[in-house]
């Protein structure tokens, strides 16, 4: 498993390379200049050619690139052009928002769709059945936009003033103040470092942060905060999971061994949920690791509609602006996260099928 693991794990590093260069080359190559996308149109030329200078952006891209990899080996993830700040401080400032909600969705589709895929494979060609795939096809087709909308619309207007009315944006509620666990813990952390930065961004997640230091209210308010983006995000999964549930258990429950157990008297819900859904659990896992990789690239129409800072709104201001270093990082990141992802899918099944070997 170990030797696996790292065989994995060093396949992955010419991948992210190939990845890394693609961004880096696409980025300088696609047409329009960073300085007065940046600064202005009415940046003048002069101006211009220093900032182009001092951003080293003069240089072959191959030049760019072998000294951009020597500062990310040396853990420099380089200066935002458009923020003028540490790309790794606007990594800790908005990945948080986004694997948050990208959680929180996840949890949703998990939660309601393997469950609505099981009762529809049990229930077959059963009024229960055609209704839950009626609600999974339309929950497929049905823009996130407009489902974020429709949801802040009615939760926020519709309910407002019913202990069903649901904050439309944001976080946390206005003037909520939190401090960081590491601060009530009494944690004393560098200006700099990974550890530091690590120890910050896990201070940026609300949920957790709010369970390190017992702060039950602001985690209440934090999960109604996420139920309304959630179920935005989470509404397409939600649907493709109970599909693919309800498929893997059509296919599981016709095995001969699931009517042998049945035979010697075990019980439906024990041969359902011990026998059928394990077995039916291994497309599950790939595309629900699928799913929340994706997740992690940004939800940039979600993000705006309910005013979250978080991964698709500053890589579409970046992109917008040519703010490479922005763009570049994120993708990197995004990247690791997938390579991550896959390698936990593929562990899984060999827990969840034993005839599963990992060569």
């Amino acid at each position: 498993m170990v030797t696996y693991i790292i065989r994995r794990v060093i396949s992955s590093l010419p991948v992210l390379l190939g990845i890394l260069f693609v961004t880096f080359a696409l980025g300088r190559l696609i047409p329009g200049d960073p300085c007065r996308a940046i600064l202005g149109e009415k940046a003048t030329d002069v101006v211009c050619d220093e900032f182009i200078r001092r951003h080293g952006l003069d240089k072959p891209i191959p030049t760019q690139f072998v000294i951009y990899i020597g500062e990310i080996l040396r853990g420099d993830l380089g200066t935002s052009l458009r923020y003028g700040k540490p790309v790794t401080e606007l990594i800790v400032e908005r990945l948080p928002t986004t694997l948050e909600l990208s959680l929180a969705a996840m949890t949703f589709a998990v939660l309601v769709g393997i469950p609505l895929g099981i009762i529809s494979a049990v229930r077959h060609n059963s009024s229960i059945d055609i209704g839950t795939m009626v609600l999974a096809n339309v929950g497929v087709s049905m823009p996130v936009f407009w489902l974020g909308l429709m949801l802040a619309y009615i939760f926020a207007l519709l309910l407002k003033g019913t202990p069903l009315q649901l904050p439309p944006s944001g976080r946390l509620s206005p003037g909520t103040i939190v401090p960081p666990f590491y601060e009530v813990w009494g944690m004393e952390i560098a200006a700099q470092g990974v550890f530091s930065s690590l120890v910050v961004f896990l201070s940026r997640l609300n949920i957790l942060n709010a369970l390190l230091t017992a702060r039950w209210d602001v985690m209440a308010d934090a999960i109604r905060h996420l139920l309304l983006p959630a179920a935005a995000v989470g509404t397409i999964p939600l649907a493709i999971i109970a599909r693919m549930t309800r498929s893997s258990m059509l296919d599981v429950l016709g095995q001969e061994y699931i009517r042998t157990a049945r035979a010697k008297g075990a019980r439906f819900r024990a041969v359902v949920l011990k026998h059928a859904l394990r077995n039916a659990l291994l497309p599950l896992v790939t595309i629900i690791g699928l799913s929340l990789g994706s997740f992690l690239g940004g939800a940039v129409l979600t993000e705006t509609i309910f005013g979250l800072s978080g991964v698709g709104r500053i890589l579409y201001d970046a992109i917008t602006a040519r703010d490479y270093g922005v763009v570049q990082s994120f993708t990197v990141v995004i990247a690791i996260f997938f390579v991550i992802l896959n390698l936990i899918v593929d562990v899984s099944y060999v827990y969840l099928d034993p005839r599963v070997r990992l060569d």
